[in-house]
């Protein structure tokens, strides 16, 4: 292995956890082949990249977990979708400008030739994040899986597993799935509740989940993410439409 891999990764693990470790490694084998932003390689390189890259994407945060994650669930099938990168490149460009996303292209890239210490890397994003921003990591992960609009077992087991790993519940994974994969029940499930659920059931339902999936609960991640939200809110509102509709609710 390389200098400025061993360099990166180390310098990782003592800033940053988990995640740090992965990210510098990455940005250390950058360096290594020249390629963050024309640098050479040295350890002292090595180093300033990382604290560069760092200082806008801090340990545990979204930008930087969420890069893990999709190199998590990319890999999960085996096959490097090109619908799948330019998913990942959109929301970075949009997020970050196009030369950040860049640079996190970059480190994704080196991501998905390592293995990843999943449940190490969820602990640290559990104990880091509040549940809104946690659900918003899972929303973009199953829209990653959706991409290509061929969903593989291994996308949707590798995924569960990350809801898991992240304290989400199972309603909160169910919920959050049905937004991206239709069903005769889907509106009941982005609600979180059965079938059976009585009218009265199904408005308290509809005003706990306006309020779970509200934008502002990511206010302050950015302008994508609150789009993004307002997506996962708008859903919410349509699920409600929808099962007012077929029961004749007022």
């Amino acid at each position: 292995m390389s200098f400025g891999k061993w360099i990166g990764g180390a310098l990782g693990w003592a800033m940053g956890g988990p995640i740090g470790g992965m990210i510098g490694f990455a940005i250390g084998a950058m360096a290594d082949d020249k390629s963050f932003n024309g640098v050479r390689q040295g350890t002292a390189q090595t180093q300033t990249n990382y604290k560069q890259y760092r200082h806008q994407t801090q340990s545990g945060d979204f930008a930087s977990a969420l890069l893990v994650l999709s190199a998590a669930v990319m890999k999960a099938d085996n096959r490097l979708l090109k619908s799948e990168l330019d998913f990942i490149r959109d929301f970075y460009t949009k997020q970050f400008g196009s030369a950040a996303a860049a640079q996190h292209m970059g480190v994704l890239k080196e991501l998905l030739q390592k293995d990843i210490p999943l449940r190490e890397v969820c602990e640290q994003i559990r104990y880091y994040m509040e549940h809104p921003m946690r659900l918003q990591l899972m929303y973009y992960l199953f829209g990653i899986a959706k991409a290509d609009g061929n969903v593989d077992k291994s996308e949707m087991h590798i995924i569960e597993t990350i809801a898991q790993y992240l304290g989400l519940n199972s309603k909160d994974y169910e919920s959050l799935k049905a937004m991206h994969y239709k069903d005769t029940e889907s509106a009941y499930k982005i609600l979180e509740i059965d079938t059976a659920a009585s009218d009265d059931e199904v408005k308290k339902a509809y005003r706990k989940m306006a309020m779970k999936y509200h934008p502002d609960k990511v206010r302050g991640l950015g302008e994508q993410h609150e789009k993004s939200a307002n997506e996962k809110f708008i859903k919410v509102q349509d699920a409600y439409e929808q099962i007012k509709k077929d029961r004749n609710m007022k």
